[in-house]
């Protein structure tokens, strides 16, 4: 039992991550079609979740490590 809750914490961020890894790229997609600068898809949700994981998980792994 203590293996299933191991692999269950490891495969919920992977879904997560793919969840809005997909839905940016519909925003891209989006974006593309209708001839939209190319930083659009940054300025949307999942773009800014994106942009957010990428700034505070090194500081996150920072402050922990201090």
């Amino acid at each position: 039992m203590p293996e299933i809750v191991k692999i269950l914490k490891l495969i919920a961020p992977l879904v997560a991550a793919i969840l809005v890894g997909n839905w940016f790229l519909s925003e891209v997609k989006k974006a593309r079609a209708t001839n939209q600068p190319r930083y659009r898809p940054y300025l949307s949700t999942p773009g800014i979740l994106i942009i957010l994981a990428a700034i505070l998980i090194p500081i996150i792994m920072w402050i922990i490590k201090k």
